[in-house]
């Protein structure tokens, strides 16, 4: 009964750490090749997923206004920190404004 109880306690960490991994830039990726059949991490890869195009759109844009794209990157930041708290307390959160893009991803 324990040995059961372990395995599954080691899976929930798991899933925690796939779902940590979906907000650190472009590792997003590795949740949604490897956990693609858990909705938990495939929740939080998918808005993992979001928030990275979103980084790297307004990072482009910056390179050519600099002065005014740093405060979304700032905001970025600080939302993929959320999603990481969220993903280790094992919650499912939708972040502003980066749930409504995820759900429009096709995977």
């Amino acid at each position: 009964m324990d040995k059961s109880r372990d395995n599954a306690m080691k899976k929930i960490d798991e899933d925690r750490i796939y779902a940590l991994l979906s907000y650190c830039f472009i590792l997003c990726i590795v949740p949604l090749l490897n956990k693609k059949d858990n909705a938990f991490v495939l929740f939080h890869s998918r808005q993992g997923l979001a928030l990275f195009l979103c980084e790297m759109a307004v990072f482009v844009v910056s390179i050519v206004f600099p002065w005014l794209m740093k405060p979304f990157l700032f905001v970025f930041a600080l939302l993929s920190f959320w999603g990481m708290i969220k993903a280790l307390k094992g919650e499912q959160f939708k972040l502003p404004i980066i749930y409504p893009l995820s759900e429009r991803l096709v995977l």
